[in-house]
């Protein structure tokens, strides 16, 4: 078997075989196949596609580069979330202390944001001491004793996808529906996941900004799920405007926090509600979603959801004093309400405009390495459909530098777009 055989084949959009797959990627991650071999492959793949079978193999052949992680003697059940990320999304740090509390657990590997989108791992560093960095065996001793973990990719779990992924980064290869789903399915089967349950985000601030995009790219995941014997829940939700108000890490860390005690803004409250819910279920902890929601009210509502997550910073060597006294986290320099230029009915909070205003501000990375202020951010005050009068606070920045808070004003103030006609308030959630 030839490298350039596999690609001529499909180049000319045949259908690989197991095998050829499989020859593929482990020659490529033991560095046998050459980068260029690998970049003329994912380019056959972008311009004709994968059917369902072949994805699947490919996402199996990426998970078993590696370690594959045992999760069946610790826990009956591994369920895992995903979110393919977005502006204000902060949705595992309540989700997962919630779900876990109900008695579901819930062990995660996240990643660091990267260009305009937030990571889990950069807003839970925002906490001091907390350690992002557990090894496997810490990872199941944690998962067993408590019930939760929340750390980063062990770098044992699909080492093709990181090799995959870093190439497509810099081949204009990124946007392929069957490159992007096994490479996020690899990691979650690799990671020990039996259940998983995807958001998957379309809009303005989403990879996927439109609606059909985001359909495909779940029905192709949830395809792939069933084909390796995993159940699979998706769900598509809106990113055209951030979610809840909270941008940038520190803020969102408290943003959370408000919801673990049962408050927070409402749409990003009843988002991970939802979230919660399905687990519950997929998971086998309720029999329906409205029972699942009772469950997960319930944690919220007698403190056992807030008191999970304390445990996971205790136990994860984070300052739990600065959780339960979140006014004690890093503030930034310059804080500035900026009052609405006009009277009017919001029609656009262009999601990715904030997050590229975030990133400049330092609260994300242009370039991995590059070093984050966990401080500073945006209060997005407002939400598309209502009414705001001119004069009245429009959105809050948080910076550490006043040429980047005069800069980042700008960007956001161009964000909010108003109409004398009335708009309709955006959905959660699409069918």
């Amino acid at each position: 078997m030839r490298a350039v055989d596999i690609i001529i084949k499909k180049r000319d959009r045949g259908e690989l075989s197991r095998e050829e797959i499989d020859f593929f990627v482990q020659g490529y991650t033991r560095n046998e196949i050459t980068d260029y071999q690998a970049s003329a492959w994912a380019m056959a793949v972008l311009l004709n596609g994968m059917t369902s079978r072949e994805t699947t193999d490919l996402t199996l052949s990426m998970a078993h580069s590696g370690q594959i992680l045992d999760l069946s003697g610790i826990v009956d059940v591994a369920v895992d979330k995903h979110s393919t990320g977005g502006v204000g999304d902060k949705t595992t740090l309540a989700v997962l202390p919630i779900v876990a509390a109900c008695g579901l657990p819930c062990g995660k590997m996240s990643g660091r944001g990267l260009g305009f989108s937030g990571g889990t791992l950069d807003k839970l560093e925002s906490i001091p001491g907390y350690r992002v960095d557990l090894s496997t065996d810490e990872f199941k001793k944690q998962l067993k004793e408590i019930g939760i973990v929340l750390t980063g990719q062990s770098l044992d779990l699909a080492p093709a996808d990181g090799k995959f992924y870093a190439l497509r980064d810099v081949t204009g290869t990124v946007q392929s529906i069957p490159l992007i789903a096994s490479s996020i399915m690899s990691k979650k089967i690799a990671a020990g996941a039996s259940a998983i349950v995807l958001d998957v985000k379309t809009g303005l601030g989403a990879f996927m900004q439109t609606l059909e995009e985001a359909r495909q790219l779940a029905d192709t995941m949830t395809a792939i799920g069933e084909l390796a014997g995993r159940k699979v829940k998706t769900l598509l939700s809106d990113m055209n405007q951030p979610l809840g108000f909270a941008v940038g890490n520190v803020l969102e860390v408290k943003e959370a926090i408000d919801v673990l005690h049962g408050g927070g803004p409402a749409d990003f409250r009843e988002h991970c509600l939802v979230a919660c819910a399905h687990m519950l279920v997929l998971g086998g902890r309720a029999v329906d979603l409205a029972s699942a929601r009772k469950l997960a009210d319930a944690a919220v509502e007698n403190g056992s959801a807030f008191e999970k997550f304390r445990q996971l910073v205790v136990a994860q060597g984070g300052d739990v004093s600065r959780i339960d006294s979140p006014e004690s986290l890093e503030k930034a320099r310059f804080v500035e309400t900026v009052p609405s230029p006009e009277s009017g009915f919001l029609s656009q909070v262009h999601a990715r405009l904030i997050g590229e205003a975030s990133v400049d501000l330092g609260a994300g990375r242009a370039r991995k390495g590059d070093p984050i202020e966990h401080a500073v951010g945006f209060e997005i005050l407002h939400k598309i459909g209502e009414y705001v009068q001119a004069g009245e606070a429009l959105f809050i920045v948080h910076a550490n530098d006043a040429g980047k808070l005069k800069n980042a004003k700008e960007t956001v103030l161009m964000a909010h777009l108003f109409s004398q006609e009335a708009v309709n308030p955006l959905p959660l959630f699409y069918n």
